[in-house]
């Protein structure tokens, strides 16, 4: 997929393709990555109060990651999600 037909899926299809392939190819760096942006995505998504238990709580911020697609933290998480899936076409 181009960037353009990126842009146009649904934060919660981005969320999906980048994090199935990054878990099918074993892909840690990128997994990483994402658990550490999730904080101050969810606070430039308005959840103040989530950010600041993901950054004490490392099995909350496991589970913001399982549903980081979804609403506005999916909507913030866009950009991460397009420039991972531009480098793997094949996700």
């Amino acid at each position: 997929m181009d960037v353009n037909e990126l842009e146009s899926l649904p934060a919660h299809e981005l969320h999906e393709r980048a994090v199935r392939y990054a878990v099918r190819h074993g892909d840690l760096g990128f997994l990483w990555d994402l658990l550490k942006v999730i904080p101050a995505a969810e606070a430039a998504s308005g959840h103040t109060t989530e950010s600041a238990n993901d950054l004490s709580k490392v099995s909350a911020l496991l589970s913001d990651a399982i549903a980081a697609g979804e609403g506005k933290l999916g909507e913030a998480l866009r950009p991460i999600y397009i420039e991972y899936l531009r480098r793997h076409p094949d996700a």
